[in-house]
């Protein structure tokens, strides 16, 4: 069997980090399969999957059309009508990126195309041979989106199955397409050699360009993209209502990675909240880094502090497996991936009051955080295993090809 996946992103977010997981397990366990991925922008992502020993291809797409989107939109006129006119813009672009694209699937000659993010999954359907299964792996909601939310039913016809990454995001995509297209639940994994109690540790201080913290610190941390809705401001605002004498230090991990206009916050704009704040000496700004495991050993309490319903959260199953103390925000498929008082703590989204009480509690019962971080590690090994996630994708491309009559 022959596997064509494709990502609109050359660098590492979620979806781009669960595709090389996906990929890394089905080349472990079908040996004998061809996995090739196709790329629209250069980036960390290609480096990573030709370490898998993928066959890899860039097909840039044009940067008209990559800043075409309607993510982060907070539903006002003016963002809208300024998304549809990006896609106005962009849309002589995106049909000569796809033609490109039609013709480097069409040369690899695949089984299944496998399309990672809205973008892939439009342009996929436009140009997949019709003797090729096409799956489309769901990592986000679509309803929030007023553009694809348009887009995606009419060319959901295309797809054979779709694959969310959780229950919550499997509902949504339902009630935008209707009860036609197959959806299968499918947890993302996580690889318990990079996520791990134990191994090298990074100098976030170091970093940040701070000096060392003085002292024994509890270091707090949130690991995210920049999207606007992953918390940033909600979480320094949290550390801001900390008492001055709690030997704290918070660190904002991350970069943006996207070329959507208008989706992220920039490291200025927050490191200037941050000294309104009152929080210079308080938070660190460690940018973009590529291994995130290393960054929550280093820490003792990682928050997830997203504002709007999480697809899934793949930072908490992340820090749960580093058997770190987290604190959650309760919404989307963010809730399903934790027991609130046994493996994790979690607020109301954007409820920067109730996160900060949530610290505080974390901050002063040493006792409490080992447990979460224990209990938190047990459960992530139970669920959240990657070999599991890449066995339940492996079965979806069986059962297309069983329909299909693809070799397999």
């Amino acid at each position: 069997m022959k596997i064509v996946y494709l990502s609109a992103s050359g660098q590492l977010g979620g979806a781009e980090r669960c595709l090389l997981d996906l990929l890394a397990c089905v080349r472990e366990a079908e040996p004998s399969w061809k996995c090739e991925v196709i790329v629209s922008a250069d980036g960390p992502l290609v480096t990573r999957a030709r370490d898998l020993d993928a066959v890899v291809k860039v097909v840039p797409m044009p940067a008209v059309a990559a800043r075409m989107g309607d993510s982060g939109q907070t539903g006002h006129v003016a963002e809208r009508v300024a998304a549809i006119g990006r896609y106005a813009a962009g849309g002589p672009a995106t049909v000569a990126h796809a033609a490109t694209l039609r013709r480097a699937i069409r040369g690899a000659a695949p089984d299944i195309v496998h399309c990672n993010g809205f973008k892939m999954q439009i342009e996929g359907a436009c140009v997949c041979p019709r003797r090729a299964a096409l799956v489309w792996h769901i990592h986000d909601y679509v309803s929030g989106r007023p553009i694809m939310r348009r887009l995606i039913p009419l060319f959901a016809w295309r797809c054979g199955v779709a694959i969310a990454n959780s229950n919550s995001v499997a509902q949504d995509f339902r009630l935008a397409c209707g009860t036609s297209l197959p959806i299968v639940r499918v947890y993302n994994g996580v690889d318990f050699s990079d996520f791990s109690p134990k191994g090298p540790v990074l100098d976030l201080d170091r970093l940040a360009g701070m000096r060392p913290a003085p002292g024994k610190m509890v270091r707090i941390g949130l690991l995210a993209t920049m999207a606007r809705w992953k918390g940033h401001r909600v979480f320094l605002r949290a550390l801001a209502q900390l008492p001055r004498t709690m030997p704290i230090r918070g660190y904002v991990i991350g970069g943006p990675i996207y070329q959507t206009v208008g989706s992220q916050e920039t490291l200025d704009d927050l490191r200037r909240e941050a000294r309104e704040l009152g929080l210079c000496d308080r938070v660190g700004f460690t940018g973009f880094i590529e291994e995130p495991g290393q960054a929550m050993r280093a820490l003792d309490i990682v928050v997830h502090a997203s504002t709007a319903a999480e697809p899934f959260g793949r930072v908490i199953a992340e820090a749960m497996a580093s058997q770190r103390a987290v604190v959650v925000s309760r919404a989307g498929g963010a809730v399903e991936l934790i027991s609130e008082e046994e493996n994790a703590l979690a607020f109301a989204p954007g409820d920067h009051a109730a996160l900060a009480r949530q610290l505080e509690r974390l901050i002063g019962d040493p006792e409490l955080r080992g447990r979460l971080g224990r209990n938190a590690r047990l459960a992530a090994l139970d669920r959240f295993d990657r070999r599991r996630a890449a066995a339940e994708v492996i079965e979806v491309y069986r059962s297309l090809a069983r329909q299909s009559g693809l070799r397999n």
